[in-house]
């Protein structure tokens, strides 16, 4: 069985290494590794980017310049779990401008296609709380938002 691990493959149309470095920009720690270009052989123009590979939060990628056949979709989506309202706010800006979207529920997809959910790291315990009318304020708060406000959260939760 393999053991090192699993690395995610995103499929672009043309846009791997500048997603790439647009990835590791955003991500402390972030780090591009090879490159790997299309020759003679195709079916990419000599020399134009095939894969990139990079890492970012500890988790290993490879971008493929695959064609237009494959879009992202909310399908698969990625889970940024934030310790505070800033970690909420700097992921939430980072990964919506310039071409992202805002969705509902701190939900976002980036310029390129891709989906992330921007979440406390709190709200998990608030929703699963065993009181169930605590959980129940807590989730209709919450699908009332866009970026989740965290004191909004917790507001909702103690019934305030």
């Amino acid at each position: 069985m393999a053991t090192g691990g699993f690395t995610t493959c995103l499929w672009f149309d043309g846009q791997a290494e500048e997603a790439a470095n647009y990835y590791v920009s955003i991500f402390k720690g972030g780090k591009l590794g090879r490159i790997g270009r299309y020759t003679e052989a195709g079916p990419g123009p000599a020399g134009s980017v095939l894969a990139v590979e990079f890492e970012i939060n500890g988790q290993r990628f490879v971008g493929l310049n695959g064609g237009p056949q494959f879009t992202f979709s909310e399908a698969i989506s990625f889970q940024i779990g934030c310790a505070d309202q800033a970690e909420v706010d700097y992921y939430w800006t980072e990964l919506s401008e310039n071409g992202g979207q805002e969705g509902p529920c701190g939900w976002l997809k980036d310029r390129f296609g891709v989906s992330w959910q921007v979440v406390p790291t709190l709200l998990l315990e608030l929703v699963s709380d065993p009181d169930p009318v605590k959980a129940v304020r807590t989730t209709e708060a919450m699908y009332k938002m866009g970026k989740l406000d965290i004191a909004a959260l917790q507001k909702a939760y103690d019934g305030a």
